[in-house]
């Protein structure tokens, strides 16, 4: 895949091993890892991560000035029999490029790795009701809602995760 431009200098590659610990050093909190890995436990360690990699596709990083900023990787779920969607999952964005174009650009790649290499016609995702941010971001980019997926959070409360997807 050729590289894209972006303005503001971020570019992105495969995943390799020696990210794993800056990648586990994105999420500030514990709030922030559930949103970005619902099932790992905060702090986030590369054998959690190397755990999700396992039925994970794609793995990518986003980087500025050669540091790692972002992370997201695609998975495909046996709800779509015809193999025409695909999944983004475990998106994060470090506190101090939010807001700066990380997110978009690495949302932009991940939507180009999947239509083009895994020939997906729609891009899904899961963001949870309490992510506002998160949520209206996805809006912005032209993921719409279909769906409502019950899910709990590790205090046991109840939140609903939003499923929302945009035609490739």
């Amino acid at each position: 895949m050729a590289a894209q431009f972006d303005p503001h200098g971020y570019s992105h590659r495969p995943l390799r091993r020696e990210d794993l610990q800056a990648v586990c050093s994105l999420p500030q909190n514990a709030e922030e890892l559930y949103y970005m890995y619902p099932k790992a436990v905060y702090p986030l360690t590369p054998e959690q991560l190397e755990e999700a990699l396992r039925t994970r596709l794609e793995a990518t990083v986003v980087l500025h000035g050669g540091t790692v900023v972002a992370y997201a990787n695609l998975y495909t779920a046996g709800d779509d029999p015809g193999g025409e969607s695909c999944w983004l999952g475990n998106v994060i964005v470090a506190a101090s490029h939010r807001g700066k174009g990380a997110a978009r650009y690495l949302v932009e790649t991940m939507e180009s790795i999947a239509k083009n290499r895994l020939n997906a016609k729609r891009l899904r995702l899961v963001c949870h009701n309490t992510n506002t941010r998160g949520l209206l971001f996805y809006h912005k980019l032209g993921y719409r809602p279909f769906g409502v997926s019950p899910r709990v959070r590790p205090s046991g409360e109840p939140i609903a995760g939003i499923l929302m997807e945009k035609p490739l």
